[in-house]
């Protein structure tokens, strides 16, 4: 080998597509788990339902601060049924650190209002409030399943889950045809469609009776007193979402990919969940938080914002007679969340050197925020080091990104909030195609590579 040959050999910085050489049948199998959990998980409180039940599954018990627990016990708490903590218990004292992988469980979607049944023109709608970040334009002409939970005054709960099976109905916010849509062309893609033209179709069929007003909403709510036992006051205490319908499918003739509704973040979720489920005797004790509301802030007391995980450490810490503060502070985080993917279609956003693509790993964002970094983190050099050592050292395939080119990218993820705790913490997940859209799409080797980064985690010195 030539002098300039070696020196390059040696020196330069190299990525490489991990398809070349990988074991496809353990991707191939992971992902395949992967897609049934999506396809289950549709809303934040169906994440957490399953969740629970392949952890209680494989022998995690509900935590009490009261007890006392030993190294390799496996303990969860369940926030009101929207957020997810799951911990192994390891040898070492907890005040001495802990392992924590986090992620997000919610995803942009359609909400319904407070009041959302109306009748106009002898159609039956719900008025909308969509959450999170989307291009409200893709979200119309795409059939919707509609799931939640009506809470009753009486205390009971009804769960709500229509347009999933193939006998069920759908929804569907309309939109203009092409022949008439001149005016609504004028418009600026973020005007396309408004927000309070985010209507969902549900019924057209009047009550049987020729007098009165109002008979197709009527009929509406007779179907639903009838199904569910609900009245129209009901709506006012109900979490209702809609969501599309449909299954995780392989994408390409050679299926190496996966698209779905919901990756942004339970492609990241699924990851930590396994890994915790699988962790074993840690010398750290490992801890998974599967939370809400990032894609609106991280507020409330679901969310990361909130104090559910420092309470948490602090409690766990307590059992052994440690200090929940020294815990935080020698702990160390892989913020579990997306980034976007190079897409060869729209190459002026990204900056090729720094951006990630499909196939080459899980992806370390080491900050996020917007334009001069607002509203990051940002990982240190120390923090950033020990993870590449333990992600090499665990034949993880990995690359860096940032969310696009400096002056239009931006965005944010749970990491900050936890590395206001002291905890060191930095982005790692699943680059991403189509991000909040209806039908995203992620490599299956990079799926299963940030599994096994989650795993380094948790066994990590």
């Amino acid at each position: 080998m030539s002098e300039f040959k070696e020196l390059k050999e040696k020196l330069f910085y190299k990525r490489k597509n991990g398809l070349l050489d990988c074991d496809l049948d353990a991707v191939n199998g992971f992902c395949d788990g992967y897609m049934s959990f999506l396809n289950k998980g549709k809303t934040e409180r169906l994440c957490v339902k399953e969740a629970l039940a392949i952890a209680e599954s494989r022998g995690f018990m509900e935590f009490s601060a009261d007890k006392k627990y030993s190294a390799g016990d496996k303990v969860y708490v369940n926030n009101k049924e929207k957020s997810l903590i799951l911990a192994v218990i390891g040898t070492e004292p907890v005040e001495n650190g802990t392992r924590i992988a986090a992620a997000h469980i919610d995803s942009p979607r359609i909400d319904l209002k407070p009041n959302p049944l109306y009748e106009d023109s002898e159609l039956a709608l719900f008025k909308t409030h969509y959450y999170g970040g989307i291009k409200k334009y893709q979200w119309t002409t795409v059939p919707l399943a509609l799931h939640g939970v009506f809470c009753k005054k009486d205390g009971t709960t009804v769960e709500v889950s229509i347009g999933e099976d193939l006998s069920d109905p759908v929804f569907v916010i309309t939109d203009i045809l092409p022949h008439l849509a001149q005016d609504q062309y004028k418009r600026s893609a973020g005007e396309l469609i408004r927000g309070e033209e985010l209507n969902v179709l549900v019924g057209s069929h009047p009550f049987k009776d020729d007098e009165g007003s109002e008979l197709v909403k009527l009929n509406i709510l007779k179907i639903l007193f009838e199904k569910y036992g609900i009245l129209e006051e009901d709506f006012l205490s109900a979490e209702l979402e809609c969501v599309p319908t449909g299954v995780a499918r392989d994408i390409g003739f050679d299926r190496s990919m996966i698209g779905a509704y919901g990756h942004d973040d339970r492609v990241c979720a699924y990851p930590c969940l396994m890994a915790a489920v699988e962790s074993v005797n840690p010398r750290f004790t490992s801890v998974t938080i599967l939370a809400d509301k990032e894609e609106t802030g991280s507020d409330g007391n679901t969310g990361m914002n909130s104090s559910l995980l420092e309470f948490f450490i602090e409690d766990l810490a307590a059992t052994q007679g440690g200090n929940g503060h020294k815990a935080l502070r020698n702990s160390k985080c892989l913020s579990a969340d997306v980034n976007a993917a190079f897409d060869p279609t729209f190459p002026d956003v990204m900056e090729r050197r720094n951006a990630a693509f499909l196939n080459y790993g899980a992806v370390i964002t080491k900050y996020t925020g917007s334009r001069g970094k607002g509203g990051t983190s940002d990982a240190s050099a120390e923090f950033m080091a020990w993870v590449r050592r333990i992600l090499d050292e665990n034949q993880v395939t990995w690359q860096t990104g940032e969310l696009g080119k400096v002056d239009l990218g931006g965005g944010g993820t749970v990491a900050k909030y936890i590395a206001n705790l002291g905890v060191d913490t930095v982005d790692l997940g699943v680059p991403v195609l189509s991000m909040h859209a209806p039908f995203e799409v992620v490599s299956k080797f990079d799926v299963y590579m940030t599994y096994k980064a989650v795993k380094a985690l948790f066994k990590a010195e």
